[in-house]
């Protein structure tokens, strides 16, 4: 039992002396892109020398820029507004002409109600977007739906104002 005891204890002093501040230098990365923050071993490649490296989107980003990404909706409701219609065409109009593009529709509500109540209402929010996308010509296949509730306020406050901007559907292309 006392050997166990010694082996156990070695190990965690090897374990810890292999914790130390070494870092190991990523390959792919040019030498603009790596800080020395001293011997802590945090890297940063947030400078310009590592941006612009990645793919050209060409004109989809620009029609990308143009559509709205957020439905809003009425207090504990998830009926579509009206006012929504001419943008999610555009967005179904978008899947249904890339085959590789695909959505994530993520449901929120405001913070009155109980946490069961806005994870569902979220959940009805972002199927309410979903089947609308599909009657119009997405494929199910390039939607998921997930529910935060109230979970990610877009707006911190006990206020309408503040209401108003957390009841709503996010479209997140994820590709």
């Amino acid at each position: 039992m006392k050997i166990q005891k010694l082996i156990f204890a070695g190990l965690v002093a090897l374990l810890a002396a292999g914790c130390g501040g070494n870092t190991i230098p990523d390959p792919d990365a040019d030498a603009g892109t790596m800080v020395d923050s001293g011997d802590d071993g945090i890297t940063d490649g947030m400078n310009d020398g590592g941006l612009g490296m990645g793919e050209e989107f060409g004109d989809s980003m620009d029609q990308m820029d143009e559509l709205t990404m957020i439905i809003y909706f009425d207090f504990d409701q998830s009926d579509l507004r009206a006012e929504y219609s001419d943008l999610l065409q555009r967005h179904a109009s978008r899947l249904a002409g890339d085959s590789r593009a695909q959505i994530r529709l993520e449901g929120h509500a405001d913070e009155r109600g109980s946490r069961e109540y806005n994870i569902g209402l979220g959940e009805r929010r972002s199927q309410a977007v979903r089947r609308l996308l599909l009657i119009q010509g997405a494929s199910a296949n390039q939607i998921s739906t997930v529910s935060f509730g109230e979970e990610r306020p877009a707006a911190f406050g006990s206020d309408e104002s503040a209401y108003e901007l957390n009841r709503r559907v996010e479209i997140k292309y994820t590709n």
